[in-house]
């Protein structure tokens, strides 16, 4: 059966009701997504978090914040006092930890590490620079409030005086490792880290249920903790509930620390550790999505790319394409259509329904305004490369009826 629809379902795209079966079937099958297939996911989920409103983007980075916490918390209980062993000890922190991703994952979150894979359809032209930064500093800002929230709860539920307040004690000497490693250590700990859990976040493009999606998170997010690689988002729970524990003489005296030894645990301590695990973690993630781009997408939006960035055409060949290609103008309008196709429901049914009043605000010839309102993909793909593959099924099935 699975043969049957790799074979026979683009060859009747075309056909009406055809999409809805070919989604259904694609649901039902029970391999994973192939990775030509996840880095189209990929893109389009940046395309999704970069156009999302403000107000749900704070939302959901708090929630982020908060999840990442609660994995955080998780963590810290099963490692206090485990009798494991360093290694083993290592190995179910990291398996606890888990918890938070699979909350951002499953439930729905904005995580700023993981948003680091958005360089993927920044690179592709579907989101603009300015898009891509705003989603990373509202997303960033709101997780340190979702962990801030988060480490104000537990510090007042006063769980961290559970077994003899030794819960504390390992919260307090967790943050206070953390707030005396250097700088050159924290930096390649935070691309290590976010390498691991941006490609969790990639796996999970390939699953198909929740269960496949616990599964890509389970090992990679394990091995990040147990190696004690450094994350910036959890690391905003870590080190402000160490700083707020630094003052419990309880807490202090059943860790065996003299105040000396907490000289850094404070605000400028914990900006210190920070900053090179965030930047760190800019890179790992940024280098995850920027090498599975390089890989499958760069020759199918190579026209694009040197369509909206001219600069490259000196170093990038573009496909061969007709003389109206060339016409800058022309390009910048069809990818601008497309794009908001692609991502804008509404203007895509009105493109369906009335594409003289959709294409109005649009500055295109009589040619290209023909073209898109009746589905002519061998004229679009002409002038400006391959349209990607939900968008080209949209125009076989849609417009060409």
């Amino acid at each position: 059966m699975a043969q049957s629809r790799v074979t026979t379902v683009p060859q009747l795209a075309g056909l009406p009701g055809i999409e809805p079966l070919a989604e259904k079937l694609d649901k039902i099958t029970p391999d994973c997504h192939q990775p030509a297939k996840m880095v189209h996911k990929m893109e389009s989920s940046g395309v999704t978090k970069a156009t999302r409103d403000t107000f749900s983007m704070v939302l959901l980075g708090i929630l982020a914040g908060f999840f990442i916490g609660l994995g955080a918390v998780f963590c810290t209980l099963v490692t206090t006092n485990s009798g494991l062993g360093f290694g083993l000890a290592k190995l179910l922190g990291g398996l606890v930890f888990c918890l938070g991703l699979v909350l951002v994952v499953v439930a729905g979150a904005e995580l700023f590490t993981g948003n680091c894979l958005m360089v993927a359809p920044w690179m592709s032209t579907r989101i603009s620079k300015s898009q891509l930064l705003r989603n990373l500093s509202i997303v960033y800002a709101s997780n340190l409030a979702g962990s801030l929230i988060l480490v104000a709860l537990v510090f007042y539920a006063q769980s961290w005086a559970l077994n003899g307040y030794a819960l504390g004690a390992n919260a307090l000497m967790i943050a206070n490792a953390k707030v005396n490693l250097a700088f050159v250590p924290a930096l390649f700990r935070g691309i290590l880290c976010n390498i691991l859990v941006c490609l969790a976040v990639w796996l999970c493009f390939a699953a198909r249920s929740v269960p496949g999606k616990i599964l890509a998170i389970l090992f990679p997010i394990t091995a990040f903790v147990a190696c004690g690689f450094e994350h910036s988002i959890a690391n905003m729970y870590f080190i402000p509930m160490g700083i707020v524990l630094a003052g419990q003489a309880e807490v202090i005296q059943a860790a065996g620390l003299a105040a000396g030894q907490l000289a850094s645990l404070n605000t400028l301590g914990f900006l210190h550790n920070l900053v090179p695990v965030t930047i760190g973690n800019i890179i790992g993630g940024s280098a995850v999505g920027a090498v599975y781009w390089l890989v499958f997408l760069r020759q199918e939006r190579a026209a694009e790319v040197v369509a909206s960035r001219r600069w490259l055409r000196r170093f990038v060949a573009a496909p061969a394409q007709p003389q109206e290609a060339r016409i800058p103008e022309l390009e910048t309008a069809l990818l601008s259509v497309l794009a908001k196709a692609r991502d804008d429901t509404a203007f895509l049914a009105q493109l369906s329904q009335n594409p003289e009043q959709a294409l109005a605000g649009y500055h295109l010839p009589d040619g290209a305004r023909a073209a898109l309102a009746s589905g002519d993909i061998s004229w679009l793909e002409a002038r400006i490369g391959t349209l990607d593959e939900p968008l080209r099924t949209w125009f076989t099935s849609r417009l060409s009826q």
